[in-house]
């Protein structure tokens, strides 16, 4: 049996090189925690993994699987020297019947796995950006062990909510070796395996917000992030239209009882509603992310571009500081304090999981969010099955690829999602016929495609917009993505304002309370900065629809440090009325109390949501 062929195919790492501020935002990136993590912290400096004592299971994967491609799309020499350190010293402790997880071989038995997948999918990363002939044979070996391994140690815990994540290395080995073990092992996963696909579509159990106090790992945010391409992914091997369309019911579901204005559903740590003073989890974000990524390759479906540059642009950059040397665990839609309190509204997080540090609560994302940025930036071209270009999300980047007939470079120079129109310029040195597919965003009502003197039509929002001709020399194309201002109803009575992908916030200026922990003097990654606000925050909207749609941005070039509050490439102008709000243990109460309103109307600047730090998001109209 053949594997179903994906509908869009990713490039080689070597064919994308990012440029403007998407280069700028790799560079503050290598600069920050995801460059200097094995230069400090313990548990990648001295893990298991290259022979220390500490953390031997998912930390190292995880940072690898961003650190990776972050060094290659750099082209930095010394992170690609210490990438491949890490790679040479976990390929030569492979062990001699394959196994490649660091530990006691009699206590196999009792290890999660899922740091298994993990490590396999890390290696296919790594040749995906190298070519190193090391991995198919390394990850053939380690496949082979895996299969007799769960025969008598049957998936538990991590590993079988996220079974699916093996199948990733799995068919890409069996692309490269079509043996037919290969897809029983696949198969063997599935059976083991929490099914996804039936929990969601029969009587789905989690419509409201967990109870405090309670975890489950099958309302898990980061599982609910991962398991969105479970259905899809497996789809290439049933070829069952109920796993191929899984995952539109599964983001209905979570859009619907979970979902915020972000793009991302609440999960502190488990699944939270919609409260804006619900966090959630930042490797729930770089996770979703990838699935989505995953998803735009496995059904081609435009709409999953549209949700990828949401969470890119809004809650990736949020729950970062500016230069990317501090993180939060959790993210907070209304954000006026980021303040220690044993008394908190997260399901499960403890008091110090909204505050910015190294390892706020819990290490996980302080090695995992190393993937968003570089794999958003791989992610923005693919091939098409009729041997032409996707653009599938839009960032300064340039493509230069081989098609059949011959090499094609595409280059798209923009400042967009601060701003509206994308350059897109094909280098064909002799001519060739091949369709460039141009993605219209679903929020892009009256889009328009322009070459030369041409306007082109039928660029049909929630489309590829396929334009197929003989291409020779230099092609300028012109996009034009009109950014209406929306207000949209939240629940309580609240409502928050878009503008194209961006989600706009009224930010709050602060100051950094640093804490000196006792224990933090031999481990100084454990302090963790509260933030105060020093200015206003209380306000509520005083503009209806019909002026917020009237509203024109206030734009300049996006410059070295686009998603800071300083920053900031673009502002919104929008009439306020201060208003009693009102706390409760240090947080934002859901809804204001309202006992005070303002008879004065002001006007205030709203940013994007990805360049504050403090902010408040959905706000109470009046009129």
């Amino acid at each position: 049996m053949e594997l179903e062929k994906l509908a869009l195919t990713p490039y080689p790492l070597a064919d994308i090189t990012p440029e403007g501020w998407l280069r700028r935002q790799l560079q503050i990136q290598a600069q920050g925690l995801s460059g200097q993590l094995d230069k400090f912290w313990p548990d990648i400096k001295d893990s298991q993994w290259i022979g220390g004592s500490t953390e031997g299971w998912e930390r190292v994967p995880y940072w690898l699987d961003g650190f990776i491609p972050l060094a290659y799309l750099l082209e930095d020499a010394d992170m690609q020297a210490r990438a491949a350190r890490y790679i040479d010293t976990i390929l030569a402790r492979q062990q001699e019947d394959g196994w490649i997880c660091p530990g006691d071989p009699a206590q196999r038995g009792d290890y999660d796995v899922w740091a298994y997948f993990l490590i396999l999918k890390v290696l296919t990363v790594y040749h995906h950006a190298t070519g190193d002939s090391r991995i198919e044979e390394a990850v053939y070996r380690a496949f082979s062990a895996l299969d007799l391994h769960i025969n008598s140690a049957t998936l538990f815990d991590w590993a079988q909510t996220r079974w699916f994540e093996a199948l990733l290395p799995l068919f890409w080995l069996y692309e490269r070796r079509p043996e037919a073990w290969l897809l029983k092992l696949a198969r063997k996963l599935h059976a083991q395996g929490f099914d996804w696909v039936s929990f969601y579509s029969e009587d789905w159990p989690y419509k409201q917000r967990d109870p405090q106090g309670r975890w489950s790992q099958m309302s898990h945010v980061v599982n609910q992030a991962m398991m969105l391409k479970s259905g899809p992914l497996y789809a290439r091997l049933s070829k069952l239209p109920r796993d191929r369309d899984a995952a539109k019911e599964m983001l209905e579901l979570l859009d619907r009882y979970h979902g915020m204005i972000t793009g991302i559903f609440t999960g502190d740590e488990c699944l939270a509603g919609k409260s804006p003073v619900q966090g959630t989890e930042l490797c729930a974000v770089v996770e979703m992310m990838f699935s989505l990524e995953q998803l735009l390759t496995l059904t081609g479906d435009p709409a999953y571009g549209d949700r990828l540059e949401q969470l890119a642009f809004n809650a990736l950059p949020a729950t970062l500081n500016p230069d990317m040397t501090t993180h939060q665990y959790d993210q907070l839609v209304n954000q006026p304090a980021c303040i220690r309190s044993q008394e908190r509204p997260f399901i499960s997080n403890g008091p110090e999981a909204h505050l910015f540090g190294v390892e706020p609560d819990f290490g996980c994302c302080t090695a995992n969010f190393s993937q968003g940025w570089p794999k958003f930036a791989s992610s923005l071209f693919m091939g098409t099955p009729d041997g032409g270009i996707a653009i599938t999300a839009y960032a300064p980047a340039t493509l230069h690829t081989q098609l059949p007939d011959g090499d094609v470079t595409l280059k798209v120079a923009t400042d967009y999602p601060f701003r509206n129109r994308i350059t897109l310029t094909l280098q064909v040195p002799r001519m060739m016929s091949f369709p460039l597919w141009i993605r219209i965003p679903q929020w892009a009502k009256g889009a328009a495609i322009i070459a030369g003197n041409e306007m082109l039509e039928d660029a049909v929002p929630g489309t590829f917009y396929r334009l197929e001709r003989f291409w020779q020399g230099s092609t300028v194309l012109a996009v034009i993505l009109p950014m209406k201002t929306q207000l949209h109803a939240r629940d309580n009575g609240l409502y928050a304002i878009t503008r194209g992908p961006l989600v706009y916030s009224i930010p709050i200026s602060y100051e950094i309370r640093h804490q000196d922990k006792p224990e933090a003097a031999e481990r100084p990654w454990l302090n963790n900065d509260e933030l105060l606000p020093t200015g206003p925050w209380e306000f509520a909207l005083a503009m209806d629809a019909e002026e917020v749609a009237s509203l024109k941005a206030k734009e300049k070039g996006a410059g070295n440090c686009p998603f800071s509050p300083e920053g900031a490439p673009c502002h919104l102008p929008v009439k306020v009325r201060a208003i009693s709000w009102g706390m409760e243990h240090s947080f934002a109460k859901p809804v204001p109390d309202m006992a005070n309103v303002s008879d004065t109307v002001q006007t205030v600047d709203m940013i994007p949501y990805g360049c504050t730090m403090l902010r408040m998001t959905e706000l109470p109209l009046i009129k």
